[in-house]
């Protein structure tokens, strides 16, 4: 299994590498496939990108991390004899795209508003609201999320990987449904279909089908499991949570329903597990996602504002 990683981490680096089919494939065969993977990639720090053309830094021995939550620890030899294959490494998804003044433009909505953008090469983006996201008319294959909520359907391309920048990441796939969210200082991204490879830094992780991440600016990304028919429930009117903060569950609803929703300090930080309606606007969406929060729902001005019982009867 290592012995097919470093090949793979090998043949990536490759400026023509387009057997994007094989290396999914290898990834769907074993749930370890894509931890050994990561193990092998890792060290991808001190990378200066460029969209031209790249020279990789001089190769140096640096073992990957070591791993705490039972997952694949790769041998010391391996890493180190290995570490200087991950260092070099120049994957399609680690350049940086400069997109021409004259062909970059926005798309974006309103919180409350959706949007569905066909592109050339035949993949769709559905925006949520409050989204705002860059194209460039000369590359369908590329995009920017500067904020907000996108699902990305994405065709198949052998040669041309689709690229999502995103908070100083950069999200690459190669046929995959995957949606992303970006809100102020976070990034979600939760695969539904296919592969999909964060990579940030010295950060490289794998996200095969029903998985997830959670990165937050300055801190390392945190990877864990999801639902794939739930992955942009928001599209049918539902919003499905896995133990989430009353924050997020919060900002969804302002995303969705196009009012301002926040969170009372004393009950931002509880968490959620369940499934949110949406239906029937936000007089009556939000109320209701009080009463399933075990919160109150007090109209303020525009918006809304959920709280504690005792709060809100004072």
């Amino acid at each position: 299994m290592e012995d097919e990683a470093i090949a793979w981490v090998i043949r990536q680096r490759e400026p023509g590498f387009a057997d994007w089919d094989s290396f999914m494939l290898w990834l769907e065969e074993d749930p370890m496939h894509a931890q050994v993977y990561d193990a092998m990639a890792v060290a991808d720090q001190d990378m200066d990108w460029d969209s031209a053309a790249y020279v990789a830094p001089a190769p140096r021995p640096l073992a990957p991390p070591a791993r705490h939550d039972g997952g694949y620890r790769p041998s010391r030899r391996r890493a180190m004899g290995w570490g200087a294959v991950a260092a070099s490494l120049v994957a399609v998804a680690g350049y940086s795209l400069l997109l021409p003044a004259s062909a970059s433009y926005a798309v974006e909505t309103r919180a409350g508003e959706r949007q569905s953008v066909a592109l050339a090469d035949g993949s769709r983006i559905d925006l949520n609201g409050g989204t705002r996201l860059m194209l460039d008319r000369e590359n369908p294959r590329f995009a920017q999320l500067e904020r907000g909520e996108a699902l990305f359907t994405v065709v198949h391309d052998e040669s041309r990987p689709f690229i999502v920048k995103t908070g100083g990441a950069t999200l690459t796939d190669a046929g995959t449904a995957f949606n992303v969210v970006r809100a102020g200082d976070v990034t979600e991204v939760a695969v539904s279909e296919g592969v999909v490879i964060y990579d940030k830094g010295a950060e490289r992780v794998t996200l095969p089908i029903g998985r997830r991440l959670r990165a937050v600016d300055g801190s390392r990304a945190e990877a864990g499991d999801t639902d794939p028919g739930a992955v942009a429930a928001w599209r049918e009117g539902r919003l499905i949570y896995g133990s989430a903060a009353f924050a997020t569950v919060a900002d969804d609803l302002s995303r969705n329903l196009g009012v301002p929703v926040t969170a009372a300090p004393g009950v931002r930080g509880r968490r959620f597990s369940g499934v949110i309606l949406l239906d029937g606007g936000a007089d009556r969406a939000v109320p209701r996602a009080g009463a399933v929060l075990g919160v109150s729902a007090r109209r303020e001005g525009d918006g809304w504002v959920l709280m504690a019982g005792s709060d809100a009867e004072r």
